[in-house]
């Protein structure tokens, strides 16, 4: 079992988030210059709260469908984790006086607009659709648990091709170091996930 990585994610992104509410959002020199509405750190903000807000429902979908323990734990893991980064997010877009939506496609902050179809509720890479997750939450105990597995590897290589964009792209220094945490942590539970899936006789899929 590989516990010992996703506790030091956890952990690692938990650092990155209490950091976070030291630094001034606007720029950590204490300037007061703050993003537009087509700019990078915007973009991400707004479109990984929507990424996350879906990764969080999962999560909470798997939890009432199992009984093991470390899918419930790292479920629990992920939710709590990603909700208190959404919380932050939607935070600097009001500091920012910005909107949490735009006309936009997802990812044209990234140049990768229309690069997910939208069509049942998959509205970025990575995302489940509607269908995906009414069987998740249909099914039932080993089968949840592979399902969720390969449904969150998924989200998860997504989210990281998300967050390596911003850590690229975005210009508040702790916006960067957030996506850059994300990066590390999720890696981390992709390994831990297709550890999991092996034991249940599984795979990610493609």
């Amino acid at each position: 079992m590989r516990h010992v990585p996703l506790v030091a994610a956890a952990a690692a992104t938990a650092l990155v988030a209490a950091g976070a509410i030291t630094y001034a959002v606007a720029g950590d020199d204490g300037g007061t210059t703050v993003p537009s509405v087509e700019s990078a750190d915007a973009g991400f903000a707004r479109d990984m709260a929507v990424h996350h807000q879906q990764a969080v429902e999962m999560s909470y979908i798997v939890r009432d469908r199992t009984k093991d323990e470390e899918v419930r734990r790292l479920a629990y893991d992920i939710a709590q984790t990603q909700a208190n980064q959404r919380g932050m997010m939607l935070g600097w877009l009001d500091l920012w006086g910005l909107p949490k939506v735009t006309s936009e496609p997802p990812m044209t902050w990234m140049d990768m607009a229309g690069m997910a179809s939208g069509e049942d509720g998959a509205l970025m890479p990575g995302m489940a659709t509607n269908a995906e997750l009414d069987k998740l939450g249909k099914l039932g105990g080993e089968q949840a648990e592979i399902y969720y597995l390969q449904l969150m590897t998924d989200h998860h290589r997504g989210g990281v091709h998300m967050a390596e964009a911003c850590v690229r792209a975005c210009t508040v220094g702790v916006e960067k170091r957030l996506a850059q945490g994300m990066v590390d942590a999720q890696q981390s539970e992709i390994g831990l996930m297709a550890d999991l899936l092996k034991e249940r006789g599984a795979a990610p899929r493609p």
